[in-house]
């Protein structure tokens, strides 16, 4: 599988795990909740909630839910006090693995991420131990049936991108995260649809897995990413296209 971001990719396959599992209206409240906590509730001034809202509002969350979730961020609504934490470490085949987890008990968190690797042929890592392998960069995927290659060049090229590469059926389109916004703006305004969009972390390598690796990385992919507190997952796990399960 050809690509940056490998695992987005692997899941949006498979189905949309967060989806399917019901989780990923929880996730986007609790990221809501925290960048209104740190940036204060007014969208214009925060960067990260204002791409929190995005996302929610990409996932047709209603317009209560996300003005609550800025409520409790803010204090003006009570509610859970959430930390933020990232984990390291590494899964079959030494594959590296990054866990960002929003929990209102770091005792339980750690715990059960502990527990996920321990019991599914990983095993955690120091602090910085893989984190040094992955940036920072929106990833946005366009069919080739949406638009030819001259004019998406020409659109997200003006709009800030970095990058735009050939990934068979689809366009991968890479930005900064502080052009991220611009960049899908622009290409709605060209009314051109994206098969999947987000701001995520991308491994400045990756470490490919076949048959019985592969599907043990794939268990311990899907067990942390089922965790309650778990809010994203980023690994430099890589794997033959066909051999995604449906």
């Amino acid at each position: 599988m050809s690509g940056h971001s490998k695992w987005a990719t692997i899941k949006h396959k498979k189905g949309a795990l967060d989806a399917k599992r019901g989780k990923i209206f929880t996730r986007l409240i609790k990221e809501i909740t925290i960048a209104a906590k740190g940036g204060g509730g007014d969208p214009d001034g925060n960067p990260r909630l204002r791409g929190a809202i995005a996302a929610a509002k990409a996932e047709n969350m209603p317009a209560d839910n996300i003005k609550r979730a800025i409520q409790k961020g803010t204090g003006e609504l009570e509610g859970a006090s959430y930390e933020e934490m990232t984990y390291e470490g590494y899964g079959p085949g030494g594959v590296a693995i990054l866990v960002d987890v929003l929990t209102d008990n770091k005792n339980r968190a750690a715990s059960e991420i502990r527990h996920a690797f321990s019991k599914n042929g990983g095993n955690l890592g120091s602090p910085g131990s893989v984190s040094h392998m992955f940036t920072k960069k929106g990833v946005i995927v366009v069919a080739k049936s949406a638009a030819d290659e001259d004019k998406l060049t020409e659109i997200v090229l003006e709009a800030g991108a970095e990058d735009l590469s050939d990934e068979g059926e689809n366009w991968e389109i890479l930005t900064a995260p502080a052009d991220y916004e611009a960049v899908t703006e622009a290409l709605k305004a060209a009314k051109i649809p994206s098969e999947h969009a987000e701001v995520t972390k991308i491994a400045s390598t990756y470490t490919k897995l076949e048959g019985a690796p592969a599907a043990a990385m794939m268990r311990l992919l899907d067990v942390i990413e089922d965790l309650d507190d778990t809010q994203n997952v980023y690994s430099n796990f890589d794997m033959d296209e066909e051999s995604v399960p449906a």
